[in-house]
C-alpha cells in the first residue's frame, strides 16, 4: 500500500518536465479534477525597495495552471469538464493544494475547487 509521502515522492522522482519554447511541457498528468499550478513568485523588494527577508515573504496566491486532470465524474456518471486550462492564470487559496518540487521547480496540485478566479 503506498502512504500519501511515497506516491507523491515516487512520481517527483519517476517524471521530468521539459523546457520547450519557454513554456513548460509537463509528462506529469494529474487525475480526475486535479490541476498542477506553477506559483507566481514571491515579491523581493517592498514598494518602497526594501527587501523582504525569506521569512516574511507571504506565500503567493496566483499562479499558471501548466497542467489539467480529465474532469469528475458525477454521481450519474456524466462527466464534468474542466473550466481551467493550462496557460490560464489564476487566483487560489493562500494554503491550497500539495506543494511538490520536480528538478528544481516549485508546484502545487490541487483540487479545480480550490482555484476561486481566473485572472
Amino acid at each position: 500500500m503506498w502512504s500519501r509521502m511515497n506516491f507523491i515522492s515516487h512520481v517527483v522522482n519517476n517524471y521530468s518536465l521539459k523546457n520547450q519554447n519557454e513554456r513548460t511541457t509537463m509528462n506529469l498528468k494529474p487525475l480526475a479534477d486535479r490541476v498542477i499550478v506553477k506559483p507566481a513568485a514571491a515579491e523581493e523588494k517592498t514598494k518602497g525597495g526594501l527587501y523582504i527577508p525569506d521569512t516574511g515573504k507571504e506565500k503567493p496566491q496566483y499562479g499558471e495552471v501548466v497542467a489539467v486532470g480529465a474532469g469528475k465524474i458525477a454521481d450519474n456518471g456524466q462527466a464534468i469538464a474542466m473550466q481551467v486550462k493550462a496557460g490560464d492564470k489564476v487566483l487560489y487559496g493562500k494554503y491550497s493544494g500539495t506543494e511538490v518540487s520536480v528538478e528544481g521547480e516549485d508546484y502545487l496540485i490541487m483540487r479545480e475547487s480550490d482555484i476561486f478566479a481566473i485572472l
